[in-house]
């Protein structure tokens, strides 16, 4: 791995066809807002950014809740492009995009509509990774990334338990997960279902914690020690049957 590393490593930054076809991922994504944009009535939209803080998130829950009930399908396409979008180039903030899930469509509808966004969006990372990512992987999380394949490498028979205790708990970040996946020659099913299944309990959290989203102070709030520790003890359980062979 470590003559991979610095092969692709001098070809760092992404050559002309690894941007092109970037470039083109971005397109679609800007293409398919303005689509939604285009077929929302006349206003001023100035308050529609990507939220960076509890209050900025307060401000669009404020201004959405009326086009949501008006314009529902609009909404629901305008958000799961964004997050997708956001999962896809790594963007920081898919937190406050949970948080409104809860805030506009409730507990349940928005679980479904969180974990099929982030499993959409890390798809899409994962297989934009495939192509043009390697360079990147290597650049950015060298250790990280040999951490993670010799993980994989050992724990192939249990592989999809493996990958649901990570997507559990906060063992290696869920970015890193998705860009990795595919160096470290991870399966897509075994990402797809683990993926699906794993953010269950941390989307539950999130967006339950968004239907009271004037009470929450903080984004340290969401996850007290209780809740750290039940993810903790679920990602254990998945693990378990995987531990549970080895010692026979």
């Amino acid at each position: 791995m470590k003559g991979k590393g610095g092969d692709v490593g001098s070809r760092f930054p992404l050559s002309s066809r690894e941007v092109a076809a970037a470039s083109t991922v971005v397109l679609g994504f800007v293409l398919g807002l303005l689509g939604v944009y285009l077929t929302m009535p006349a206003s001023d939209y100035s308050f529609l950014k990507l939220p960076r803080t509890l209050e900025d998130l307060q401000i669009l829950r404020d201004h959405l809740e009326t086009y949501t009930s008006d314009y529902t399908a609009q909404v629901l396409v305008g958000y799961c492009m964004v997050y997708i979008f956001m999962q896809t180039f790594m963007i920081p903030g898919t937190v406050f995009m949970s948080l409104l899930a809860g805030a506009l469509f409730g507990v349940f509808k928005g679980v479904a509509l969180v974990v099929f966004t982030a499993t959409a969006g890390a798809s899409s990372c994962y297989f934009l990774s495939k192509l043009i990512g390697r360079p990147l992987v290597f650049s950015l999380w060298p250790d990280k990334l040999s951490f993670f394949q010799e993980q994989v490498a050992r724990r192939r028979g249990g592989l999809l338990n493996y990958m649901l205790f990570l997507r559990l708990t906060p063992t290696l970040p869920n970015t890193f997960i998705n860009v990795a996946s595919p160096i470290v020659d991870v399966p897509y099913h075994i990402f797809f279902l683990a993926t699906l299944i794993g953010l269950v309990p941390a989307a539950y959290v999130t967006v339950k914690a968004g239907i009271a989203l004037g009470e929450l102070q903080s984004i340290e709030d969401l996850y007290d020690f209780n809740s750290i520790a039940t993810l903790f003890l679920i990602g254990i359980v998945s693990i378990t049957p995987t531990l549970i062979s080895k010692s026979k």
